[in-house]
C-alpha cells in the first residue's frame, strides 16, 4: 500500500480574483488528506473516503461512477469525492503510461469538503502522488501540481486556477498569477480558521462573479482591486523577517487588505450571513483582519489573532459550528508510512 498526504489552505487574499488572471496568494495549513492506494489484479477502482464532511461519511463503489451509494450526506458532495479521486486516478495513469489498472483507494482527511480549506486540492495532489509511486513512478513536484490542476480544470468545468493545488503540493505560502506559480518566504501567520458548518456551490459563485463581471463595469474593476490588494500584501511579506515571528504592525496592515478584501468579495455576492458574522464575530474579538476563504456561499473564514480572542468569540458565535487554530504547513505533499495518522490538525472542543 502507498501513502500519501497533501496540506489544505487558506487564501489570505485573492480567491476569484485569480480566475481571471489576477495574482493571489494562498498559504497552506497544517490540516491534511491522506489518500493510500493499492493496485488491484482487475480495471475497478474501490474507494473508501473518510471525514470528508464536517460529520464524516463513508463513500464505496466499484466500477462506473454512474452508480452513486445510497448515503445521507447532500449529492453534490458525494458526486464531488468521487469526481475528485476519479480525475487523480487518470492523471496518475498517464503519467505511468497505464490504462487497465485499478485501485482500492482509502481517503482519510481532516479538511472539511467544499469549506474554502481546499479539500479536493489536497485530495487531487495526495492521491496522483500515491497512485504514481504505487505504479512505480516518481514525479517531481512541479509535475505533481500540474496534473493536479488539470484534474480539478476538468472536474470543474474549466473554472480552476492554479492556486489551490501549486499551494498544496509546495506547501508554506505561494504566490499564483496566471501559470505564474511560485513560493514565498513569510512568516508563521497566526491564522483562526472558523466553519459554519456548510458548503458552497464552487461552480455556481464562480459562474456569478463571471455574469457579474461581464455586465458591469465597476464589478470587473472590483475584481481588479482585488488584484492590487494581493500585489500590496505580497510587497509587505516581502519585507518581513520569515524566521522570525510577524510584528504587530505587519499584521495590523495585513489585517486591514484582508478586511478590504473580504468586502469586494461582499461585493460580489460571494459571501453570507454566517460568513459575515463570524467576520464580524473575529473583528470585535480583536482579529487584525477577517475574510471568507475560498469560493465563499458558506464554508470557512480566516482571521488573524495570535491570542486566543478570535477563537473564544467564534465559538460564541451562532452559526459558526468548529473553530480551530491553523498552523502554517510548510511542507507539502509527501509520502507518509502506511501507519501513520491523516488527523493532524488541532480542533475545538
Amino acid at each position: 500500500m502507498t501513502v500519501s498526504s497533501a496540506p489544505g489552505k487558506v487564501y489570505l487574499f485573492g480567491e476569484h480574483a485569480v480566475v481571471y488572471g489576477e495574482p493571489a496568494v494562498p498559504c497552506a495549513v497544517e490540516r491534511r488528506a491522506t489518500v493510500s492506494v493499492e493496485p488491484r489484479e482487475d480495471d475497478h477502482i474501490r474507494v473508501e473516503a473518510r471525514d470528508l464532511s464536517l460529520d464524516g461519511f463513508t463513500v464505496e463503489y466499484a466500477g462506473s461512477t454512474g452508480d452513486h451509494p445510497d448515503v445521507n450526506v447532500p449529492t453534490p458532495l458525494v458526486e464531488a469525492a468521487i469526481g475528485y479521486i476519479d480525475a487523480a486516478v487518470e492523471q496518475a495513469l498517464d503519467a505511468a503510461g497505464e490504462s487497465d489498472v485499478g485501485f482500492d483507494i482509502t481517503v482519510e482527511s481532516d479538511i472539511p469538503l467544499g469549506a474554502g480549506l481546499g479539500s479536493s486540492a489536497a485530495v487531487v495532489v495526495a492521491g496522483i502522488d500515491a497512485a504514481t509511486r504505487a505504479l512505480g513512478v516518481e514525479l517531481d513536484a512541479e509535475e505533481i501540481a500540474d496534473r493536479a490542476y488539470r484534474a480539478e480544470y476538468a472536474v470543474q468545468d474549466g473554472q480552476a486556477s492554479r492556486a489551490d493545488t501549486f499551494c498544496s503540493t509546495m506547501g508554506g505560502a505561494v504566490r499564483v498569477e496566471g501559470d505564474d506559480c511560485r513560493t514565498l518566504d513569510t512568516p508563521n501567520l497566526p491564522f483562526v480558521v472558523g466553519f459554519d458548518g456548510g458548503a458552497g456551490d464552487t461552480g455556481a459563485l464562480v459562474a456569478g462573479v463571471r455574469d457579474l463581471r461581464e455586465r458591469y463595469g465597476f464589478a470587473a474593476d472590483t475584481v481588479d482591486t482585488i488584484g492590487d490588494i494581493v500585489r500590496e500584501g505580497e510587497e509587505l511579506l516581502s519585507e518581513a523577517d520569515p524566521e522570525s515571528d510577524p510584528d504587530e504592525s505587519l499584521l495590523v496592515e495585513l489585517g486591514n487588505l484582508m478586511n478590504f478584501n473580504h468586502g469586494l468579495l461582499e461585493a460580489l455576492g460571494v459571501s453570507s450571513r454566517s460568513l459575515d458574522n463570524m467576520v464580524w464575530a473575529a473583528r470585535t474579538a480583536g482579529a487584525h483582519g477577517a475574510k471568507l476563504t475560498g469560493a465563499g456561499g458558506g464554508g470557512c473564514i480566516v482571521a488573524l489573532d495570535p491570542t486566543p480572542e478570535t477563537q473564544t468569540g467564534l465559538r460564541f458565535t451562532p452559526g459558526c459550528e468548529d473553530v480551530f487554530r491553523a498552523e502554517l504547513a510548510t511542507e507539502g505533499v509527501r509520502a507518509e508510512a502506511e501507519h501513520d495518522d491523516a488527523s493532524t490538525g488541532e480542533t475545538a472542543e
